[in-house]
């Protein structure tokens, strides 16, 4: 379903406006509406992350950016809490944005494309505080193109661990 969304924010929001979209999170939002936060490059090799409202009008899908940043405005991103599993972050730029995304998955999904084209682009110093290391980092045995099971790939492989030692006899 998020490959379909992803195409379609694509074609009918992004490719008009000639940017590429790299990636996007469902995020919270009031009322029936979705709403997702985005990450495109410009044709001028700008990054923006623009917070993009969904909803649908007579079986036909609309998209409106209701708020637009720059990744080189940017200055910190934090994950609240590395060591608990929650879905809440903020973006601070001039002022603080707190963000909840659909899952924990997801919030690491962003920060982690949001690392990525900082180093293709800008390679200026992205503060990530607050998230695990070794979800970030592409040189992690857990990254892959799967993105969203990241996290809980290592969560289950942590589960069984925890299981095996739990069962072993103590002498």
């Amino acid at each position: 379903m998020s490959s379909l969304v992803k195409e379609d924010l694509a074609k009918r929001l992004f490719g008009p406006r000639r940017q590429r979209l790299h990636e996007f999170i469902e995020v919270e939002g009031a009322g029936a509406q979705r709403y997702y936060l985005c990450a495109a490059v410009t044709t001028s090799k700008e990054v923006e992350i623009c917070m993009v409202k969904h909803w649908r009008v007579n079986r036909e899908e609309k998209y409106e950016i209701v708020e637009k940043w720059f990744l080189k405005d940017l200055e910190m991103i934090d994950g609240k809490e590395a060591d608990t599993d929650n879905p809440y972050f903020d973006m601070h730029f001039h002022k603080i944005y707190n963000m909840e995304a659909y899952s924990c998955a997801s919030k690491y999904t962003f920060a982690r494309t949001l690392s990525n084209l900082n180093a293709m682009y800008l390679k200026k110093d992205l503060k990530i505080v607050n998230f695990d290391d070794t979800y970030l980092n592409d040189d992690s045995i857990w990254s892959s193109s799967n993105r969203d099971c990241l996290v809980v790939m290592r969560m289950c492989f942590y589960a069984s661990n925890l299981l095996c030692l739990s069962l072993c006899p103590l002498s």
